[in-house]
């Protein structure tokens, strides 16, 4: 059964930091592009990044990128998200999910795979 499960969220204070961690079972994170996901509430769900499966290559939303990075550790099926500098705005519910392929897209409907999401809160 494929399954995806992140965690780490959290309250963190303003300008804090944050790492998310996704793991699957059911398949190896490494064969497919995984992307970050988030939804605020009363907003639809937006993309954060992606990174591919085989190279490692990572996509982020113009908007955060410098403040978050996508990586994965291949020993441990675990593809992480580290945030930095978190501001107020980040507050969301964070999601990981997986590509029909080993590439990537920014694309909501081209993930087949969720998991459950882990609630980010950046609050003083």
């Amino acid at each position: 059964q494929v399954q995806l499960v992140e965690s780490g969220g959290g309250l963190v204070q303003p300008g804090g930091s944050l790492r998310l961690a996704c793991t699957s079972s059911g398949f190896t994170l490494a064969h497919y592009g995984i992307g970050w996901f988030r939804q605020a509430p009363g907003k639809e769900r937006e993309r954060v990044g992606c990174i591919t499966g085989r190279d490692t290559n990572t996509y982020y939303e113009d908007s955060l990128k410098g403040r978050f990075t996508i990586s994965r550790d291949n020993a441990e099926n675990t593809v992480y998200l580290q945030m930095n500098g978190l501001k107020p705005e980040d507050t969301a519910v964070y999601y990981c999910a997986r590509r029909t392929s080993y590439s990537c897209s920014m694309n909501v409907r081209a993930f087949d795979s969720w998991g459950q999401g882990t609630q980010v809160t950046v609050s003083s």
